[in-house]
Order: C-alpha cells, then sequence, then structure tokens
C-alpha cells in the first residue's frame, strides 16, 4: 500500500504539471489567448492536484488499512485457533480436531491436520491395545510357570517328566509368542523384508497339501486341492505365501474335527486368488470383522489350550498386504470358514 501510493504521489507530481502545460500549448494554438493567466493556471492545477492527491492518500489509505485489518483478522482468527488446538493436541486431547474454514487454503490445512491427527489417534489406540493384549497374553504361560516352579521349590509337587513337559511347552509358547509379535511389529512398520518375484503357485499349494496331509489323523478331515494345471505365476515372495498358508491351514486344521479342508486356487486378472475352505466350527457373524486383529480369539480357552497366539491372521494380512493382495474370510457358525487372499500376476 505504502509503495502504491508513493509511486502515485511522485509520477503525479513530476508529469501533471508537465501534461497541463502541454495542454494550454495545444489550446493555444488553437486561437485561445491564455498567455496572461498561464501562470495562474499552472499555479490553481497544481494546488488543486496537491489537495486532490492529499485526499486520495487519505481515503485510499483508511480504505486500504480498514480491509487490510479486516482480512488479516479473517486469516489470523482459524491460525489462532489452529494453534490452540495442536497445543491441546501436543498435550494428549488427542480427540481434538480443527473445524472447517472459508478460506480454501486453511481449509485444507484443516483437513490435512485432521487426517495426521485420525493417524495419530489410530497409532496410539493400536499402542494401548498392543500393550493390554501383550499383559493379557503373557499373564497365563507366566503364571503357570510360576505356579510350577514354586510347587517344585517347596516341595509341594514331585518333579516329573509330565510336570517338565508342561513347563518346556509353556516356555515354547512365550517363544513363540515373541517372534510373533516382533514379526508382526516389523511386517506393520514395513522393514519386513519381501522377496518379490514370479513363480508357480501350484507346486507350493500342492507341497503344503502333503505336508500337513501327514498331520491329519485317521479320522479327521480330508485335504484336498482344486487348482489347475495351468495356473499362471504370480508375483510374490515364496516364503511369505508358504507362511500365510501354513498360518490358513493350521486354523483350519485347528477348528475342523471332520469333514473336509480344500485349498482352491484360480485366476482372474490381475489376480490369482487362492481360498482355504473347511468345514468346520465356523466363526459368528458377530466376531467374523475382528478376525484379523491382532489376538481376537472367538474361543480364548480353546486356542489358549491348542497353543495358539492369535496373531497369526494379523500377520497372514500383513504378508498379503505388501505383496500387493487383499485377504477376506467369510464364515457361518458351524457351517465352516473360507479364507481367500489374492496376488498379482506375473
Amino acid at each position: 500500500m505504502i509503495v502504491g501510493l508513493s509511486t502515485l504521489l511522485a509520477v503525479g507530481k513530476l508529469y501533471s504539471p508537465r501534461l497541463f502545460l502541454l495542454q494550454l500549448s495545444k489550446l493555444e494554438g488553437a486561437g485561445f489567448n491564455i498567455g496572461y493567466v498561464r501562470y495562474r493556471l499552472i499555479e490553481g492545477f497544481d494546488s488543486a492536484w496537491s489537495k486532490g492527491a492529499l485526499w486520495s492518500v487519505v481515503v485510499g489509505g483508511t480504505a486500504a488499512g480498514g480491509l487490510s485489518y479486516l482480512l488479516s483478522k479473517r486469516i489470523m482468527r482459524p491460525l489462532l485457533q489452529m494453534e490452540r488446538i495442536t497445543k491441546q493436541f501436543a498435550s494428549g486431547n488427542l480427540d481434538a480436531r480443527l473445524p472447517a474454514s472459508e478460506i480454501p487454503e486453511i481449509n485444507q490445512l484443516a483437513k490435512s491436520f485432521n487426517q495426521m491427527a485420525t493417524g495419530i489417534a489410530g497409532v496410539e489406540q493400536r499402542r494401548r491395545e498392543l500393550v493390554g493384549d501383550m499383559t493379557h497374553e503373557l499373564r497365563t504361560p507366566l503364571t503357570v510357570l510360576e505356579g510350577y516352579l514354586e510347587g517344585l521349590a517347596d516341595g509341594t509337587i514331585d518333579p516329573s517328566v509330565e510336570v517338565y513337559q508342561r513347563l518346556a511347552r509353556e516356555t515354547s509358547r512365550l517363544r513363540r509368542l515373541v517372534n510373533d509379535l516382533q514379526e508382526l511389529s516389523k511386517a506393520e512398520a514395513g522393514y519386513l523384508p519381501i522377496d518379490i518375484r514370479a513363480f508357480d503357485l501350484r507346486p507350493l499349494l500342492a507341497m503344503l497339501i502333503q505336508k500337513f496331509s501327514t498331520q491329519v489323523l485317521e479320522d479327521g478331515p480330508v485335504l484336498q486341492l482344486d487348482c489347475p494345471s495351468d495356473l499362471p505365476a504370480v508375483m510374490a515372495d515364496p516364503e511369505r505365501v508358504e507362511q500365510v498358508m501354513v498360518n490358513l491351514l493350521g486354523n483350519a486344521l485347528r477348528y475342523t474335527q471332520e469333514g473336509s479342508i480344500t485349498v482352491k486356487a484360480w485366476s482372474c486378472s490381475p489376480y490369482v486368488w487362492v481360498e482355504v475352505i473347511d468345514t468346520g466350527e465356523g466363526i459368528a457373524d458377530e466376531d467374523l470383522p475382528h478376525v484379523f486383529e491382532r489376538f481376537w480369539r472367538a474361543d480364548r480357552s480353546r486356542d489358549r489350550f491348542s497353543g495358539g497366539t492369535g496373531i497369526g491372521l494379523a500377520i497372514s494380512r500383513r504378508l498379503v498386504e505388501l505383496q500387493g493382495g487383499v485377504i477376506e474370510a467369510e464364515s457361518a457358525l458351524n457351517r465352516g470358514s473360507t479364507f481367500r487372499f489374492s496376488l498379482p500376476l506375473a
């Protein structure tokens, strides 16, 4: 504003009198005799121009200053509100959010902040859940170990092979839990190494069916493979795909006492889909949305007895996502479950 007004005054002061003289010269050339009032005309023009310029500066400066003040208040109000809310957020109030603003740029900034705040709040919530879940999961084996060791120490429990085997099982469970937690942490943080390459999926599925078939009792479920011989290659990490399949087949075997477990694979561009279908106990409708959550169990006591950690499906979901696919689940109570995941075509 100051530079603009200064430029206006300087240019007007220097060139307006010259332009006025030029107009007087044109009038004299047209036959008007103004020689005797030329000086008075120039002096009057200069005085009128100065007064006009003064009032222009006063009115223009007042208007510009008032508009600048109103505009700055309009901009500063949401910025001060943003500062106040960010301080609340930094002090631990993770529910604080910025309201929408009528200024597009500030409104976009508020949206970005709210997205960031939602992400941080989600991370904090998952951290709290993880701490609570870990505490719950570690308590049982530690309590068992403590009880047996105290009994062995004070002589109330006689040393036996069965006791030592029980201690070994609980120690093994703790080790598996720690290993699974470490792997899940790496997978969620994106630090888990993934060796993506083209490979044929069918031999891997056939090998897993043969491997798990040796673990099934005579009266247990029948494992079968439904996979075309011309199944196209996929772009994925064979070791991580095997890990996902081991988790899914292990769960299917744990909850299927009889009937069948079918591994089905087919191509549907741009993915190859793999399904593990069992005729086991199934999952209730209200529990189905939680199957991929950490430490979730529909039947905690049974799963703990069988040695599961409750992290396998969470790890599987993250491994599939890291390889560019998705994983889904369908189930009905007492009618079996279907877990399917996709892998990109090579």
